[in-house]
């Protein structure tokens, strides 16, 4: 019995890191629109307040951002596992490295949930800071990752 893995495996997994990640990114930007809706409602009174707290957007934030952060950690870790089994080795660059790096903030960023849940201004500001960022290397990373893809079907 061979361990191999069969070619036509090997070759359409190195779809499922792409379609992951735009998939989280629609699902991030939605956590960004969850997260100013409660924003607004920390800041909001009287009915607006009242109206606001309604749509629960708290909660929504923290799962649709919990779901976010395991999706973006599998994610990275498929990505680059699926990498080395189609070529032996990672290709460390600017793609790579920006992925990681945006891996490390959100889990930083989550971590800092406890803080915001007592008060922690800065842990808010913290977290708010992370996410535009991640957001933002989020975009640049689908246009790298678009160019990946398109050198893989063009090999194909």
């Amino acid at each position: 019995m061979s361990s191999a893995i069969p070619e036509s495996v090997k070759v359409w997994s190195q779809f499922f890191h792409p379609a992951l990640m735009w998939v989280l990114f629609a699902l991030t930007l939605y956590a960004l629109y969850l997260g100013v809706k409660a924003r607004r409602v920390r800041y909001a009174e009287g009915e607006e307040r009242k109206e606001l707290i309604k749509g629960k957007f708290n909660v929504k934030h923290f799962q649709v951002g919990s779901l976010v952060l395991a999706l973006m950690v599998v994610g990275s870790i498929g990505g680059m596992v699926v990498t080395y089994i189609n070529n032996g080795k990672l290709f460390v660059g600017a793609h790579l490295l920006a992925g990681l790096g945006m891996t490390g903030m959100i889990a930083v960023s989550a971590s800092l949930s406890p803080f915001m849940q007592k008060g922690a201004d800065w842990a808010r500001y913290t977290h708010i800071f992370l996410n535009i960022v991640l957001v933002g290397l989020f975009g640049w990373q689908a246009v790298t990752g678009v160019q990946i893809v398109q050198r893989i079907i063009g090999k194909m």
